[in-house]
C-alpha cells in the first residue's frame, strides 16, 4: 500500500556479501491463491463467535503439585471465513495428546494463584512424512533473523548475499514468549533460544537452535529437573503474579511477525490470589475444562486481529517491498533495503477469535470481556454502536467500564465511551446490557486509522478505518435472559487494594527512532531503533546485537524515558514486568499523567509521537530479557533490544 512515505527511486551502488556458510538458495515463494480476496464479498455476522475452550492438561501434576501441558504448533486447516468460502491453512498450538484442541487462536491457558504451570513447547511443523514445512508466508531472509541456514557460526546474524534472495523455504523456527509473566530468564521466551522441529530433512550445516538455546535449556535442567530435546523446549511459569490477562505467541528472532499472523497466539488468564475477587463478584463463568456443549458463557476473551486472503481461502502477506510503498529496487545487496520486509501491515478483514465478523447472542446482563489487540501493526479503537455504517465518530450506544488492564485490576473501574487499545495490549472490561430488550442489535467497530497511528481523534486527526469493512469488528444481538444476574452491580463494584512501586533510584533516557536509505535518496525506512540520547539529548540508535545499555541492578526501581523520535505512536513492550506509566511529555508542553485507564500495572504502553512516556518497573528476576516495540514488523527488523538484570 501507498503510506505517508515518499518513494524515489534512485541507483546506489552495490554491496557484495558472501553468502552464509550452510545457505541453500529458496525456493521463489509465489501466493499460491493468486487474486485478493475482495472484503466486501465476505458476509458478515453469518458466524457465532467462537469462545475458546481450555486447553487440555497433560495429567500427573498430582505429586509435583505442577500443571502440567504438552502444546504443539501444528499446520492445519480452518474455516476462518464464513462457510460459503474456503477454510484457511493456518498455524495453531494445541494439546498433543488433544488433536482436536489445534485452533487459532489457542485454546486457553487457566492458570491459578501460586500453582506453577509447566508446558512442553513442541515445534511440529511437520508433514506426514516428518518432513519440514516451509512458513505458509514470504519470509525475508536479508534480516537480522534466526538464520538457520548460517549454522552455528552465523545463526542469529544478518546474512549476506551475492544477489537479491527469495524468501527463506526451509524449517521454520519457533519459541513462545508468555507476554505479561513474570518468569526466569529460560522460561520467557528469549527470542534467540529458538528451535526447528524434529524433522528427517532438516538440511546439513544447518543451525537446529538458537544461540541461547543451550544455555537456557541446561539452567532449565539444573533448576528443574526437567529435559529438553529435538524439536522442543519446557518452560516453566510460577505464577506469582496479580490476577492478570496474558497472552502466548511466538517470538522467534526476525520471524515473529510472521508466525503470529499465520496463528501462533492464544490467551493465558490467572486467576486467585490476593489480588483476584471471589467467584460470582464479576461476570461469569467463564469456559471450563468438561463444559458440556452449548454452555453459556458470560466471561468471554476476544483476540481481535486484522487479516488479508487469497480468493482460495489462504492467507495473504506482502509477498514484497514494493506493496509497502510501491519502491521496485534496487534490494540488498545493490542497496540496503530489504527485498521482502514491509515497514507496517494492514489487513482488509477483521477477525476476531479465529472467524471473520462473527456474532455473538448476549442476555440483557452484565458481560464481563478480556480484549486483546492481536494485530500485528493495527490500532484499534473499539466502540458499540447502534448502526455498522454510521457516521464516524459514532455515538456510543453503551459504554465499556474497564476493570483491568495488562497487571491486573485497576485500583477502580473506569467508564470509558471507547477502548484504544495498542497492539498486544489488553483492556478487562464490563459491558452492561440489562437495559436492552430482546432482539436489540449492536456492532462493535473500530474507529483506528488504516494505517499507522499517531495519536489523535477520528475524523479530525485521521480517517477513520473503512466502515464497511475494518471499521467493523463483531455484532452483538440481544436474547431472552435465562438466569438472573447476581453479580455484583458497577455502582457497588470495589476492585481489589492497589500499591504502586517505590521510588525510582535512576532515570534511563531512551529513544526510538527509524532509518531511512544510507544509499537511496527519500527512500525509507529501511528499518526502526531503539537506543539511548546522549548528553546532548541526541539519539543514539543501537541494533539488536549492538552491546546492552539497560542493566538494572537485581531489585532495582527505575523509571524509562521513552523518547520518541518518529512520526508514529509504537506499543512499548518490556519484557518480565509489569511497571506503572508515570506521564507523557509533548516538547514545550506540561507533563500529563498517565490516563486513568493506564493507573493500575501493565506491560505495554503507547509511546506518542514527538513526545516522552515515563515508566516505573522494580527489576527483579535476575537474567536476560528484551524490550521492544510490539509492532511487530518493527520489532523484526531492529526495534528490540536485549536488557540484563543484576
Amino acid at each position: 500500500m501507498v503510506t505517508r512515505r515518499r518513494v524515489v527511486q534512485a541507483a546506489a551502488g552495490g554491496m557484495l556479501a558472501l553468502l552464509p556458510a550452510g545457505y541453500m538458495a529458496p525456493r521463489l515463494w509465489a501466493p499460491p491463491g493468486g487474486d485478493l480476496l475482495d472484503p466486501g464479498k465476505v458476509d458478515k455476522y453469518v458466524t457465532p463467535l467462537v469462545v475458546p475452550p481450555v486447553m487440555p492438561q497433560a495429567g500427573g501434576g498430582i505429586a509435583d503439585r505442577i500443571d502440567h501441558y504438552v502444546i504443539g504448533v501444528r499446520q492445519f486447516q480452518q474455516q476462518v471465513l464464513p462457510s460459503s468460502l474456503p477454510t484457511t491453512t493456518v498455524w495453531g498450538y494445541g494439546s498433543t495428546l488433544h488433536p482436536r484442541s489445534f485452533h487459532y487462536p489457542a485454546f486457553t491457558i487457566e492458570a491459578r494463584f501460586g500453582k506453577p504451570v509447566r508446558v512442553r513447547w513442541m515445534n511440529q511443523l511437520l508433514d506426514r512424512k516428518g518432513r519440514y514445512r516451509p512458513h505458509l508466508l514470504p519470509l525475508d531472509p536479508t534480516l537480522h533473523w534466526a538464520n538457520p541456514p548460517g549454522g552455528a557460526s552465523a545463526r542469529d546474524s544478518r546474512p549476506g548475499f551475492r544477489s537479491t534472495p527469495g524468501p527463506y523455504s526451509g524449517p521454520v523456527p519457533i519459541v513462545t514468549h508468555l507476554h505479561g509473566g513474570r518468569n526466569t530468564e529460560e522460561s520467557d521466551g528469549y527470542t534467540e533460544a529458538w528451535y526447528l522441529p524434529n524433522a528427517v530433512d532438516v538440511p546439513a550445516g544447518y543451525a537446529e537452535v538458537g544461540s541461547f538455546y543451550e544455555k537456557f535449556r541446561d539452567k532449565f535442567e539444573d533448576r528443574f529437573g526437567d529435559s529438553w530435546g529435538r524439536g522442543y523446549a519446557v518452560f516453566q511459569y510460577a505464577n506469582a503474579e496479580r490476577a492478570s490477562t496474558f497472552w502466548f505467541h511466538d517470538h522467534a528472532l526476525g520471524v515473529t511477525r510472521l508466525n503470529v499472523y499465520a496463528g501462533l497466539a492464544g490467551f493465558y488468564l490467572l486467576r486467585g490470589g490476593p489480588a483476584d475477587l471471589p467467584d460470582g463478584v464479576l461476570p461469569g463463568p467463564a469456559p471450563r475444562a468438561g463444559d458440556p456443549p452449548g454452555r453459556k458463557y458470560y466471561e468471554i476473551p476476544l483476540a481481535i486481529q486484522d487479516r488479508s486472503f487469497h480468493v482460495d481461502g489462504s492467507l495473504f502477506y506482502p509477498a514484497g517491498r514494493a506493496a509497502f510503498d510501491g519502491f521496485r529496487g534496487p534490494y540488498i545487496p545493490d542497496s540496503d533495503i530489504t527485498p521482502i520486509w514491509n515497514p507496517e501491515f494492514f489487513g482488509n478483514t477483521m477477525v476476531t477469535n479465529g472467524r471473520t465478523w462473527p456474532v455473538l447472542q448476549v442476555e440483557p446482563r452484565r458481560y464481563r470481556f478480556r480484549l486483546l489487540n492481536g494485530c500485528n501493526s493495527r490500532y484499534l479503537i473499539l466502540k458499540i454502536v447502534t448502526r455498522a455504517l454510521a457516521h464516524r465518530p459514532a455515538a456510543p450506544a453503551l459504554p465499556f467500564w474497564q476493570i483491568g488492564s495488562e497487571g491486573g485490576f485497576l485500583p477502580a473501574p473506569v467508564r470509558r465511551d471507547q477502548v484504544l487499545i495498542a497492539p498486544a495490549e489488553r483492556a478487562d472490561v464490563i459491558v452492561d446490557f440489562a437495559s436492552l430488550p430482546v432482539g436489540t442489535e449492536l456492532y462493535l467497530i473500530n474507529e483506528a486509522p488504516d494505517k499507522a497511528f499517531q495519536g489523535g481523534k477520528a475524523s479530525t486527526d485521521f480517517s477513520p478505518a473503512d466502515p464497511a469493512t475494518t471499521g467493523q469488528v463483531m455484532k452483538l444481538v440481544i436474547e431472552a435472559l435465562t438466569t438472573p444476574d447476581t453479580t455484583v452491580p458497577l455502582s457497588q463494584l470495589s476492585l481489589p487494594s492497589f500499591e504502586p512501586l517505590g521510588k525510582a533510584s535512576r532515570i534511563r533516557r531512551l529513544s526510538l527512532s527509524e532509518q531511512n536509505s544510507a544509499s537511496l535518496p527519500h527512500i525509507g525506512p529501511r528499518q526502526m531503533l531503539l537506543g539511548t540520547l546522549d548528553r546532548n539529548g541526541a539519539a543514539v540508535p543501537m541494533r539488536w546485537d549492538d552491546p546492552v545499555t539497560e542493566n538494572p541492578a537485581l531489585g532495582a526501581t527505575e523509571i524509562w524515558e521513552i523518547h520518541n523520535l518518529t512520526k508514529d505512536a509504537h506499543p512499548i513492550h518490556i519484557h518480565e514486568v509489569q511497571f506503572q506509566v508515570l506521564d507523557r511529555q509533548q516538547a514545550n508542553h506540561a507533563a500529563r499523567p498517565a490516563e486513568p485507564w493506564e493507573s493500575g500495572f501493565k506491560d505495554t504502553a503507547i509511546a506518542y509521537p514527538g513526545g516522552v512516556t515515563r515508566l516505573k518497573a522494580t527489576f527483579d528476576r535476575a537474567g536476560r530479557y528484551v524490550w521492544h516495540c510490539h509492532m511487530l514488523e518493527h520489532e523484526d527488523n531492529e526495534m528490540m533490544r536485549p536488557y540484563t538484570v543484576g
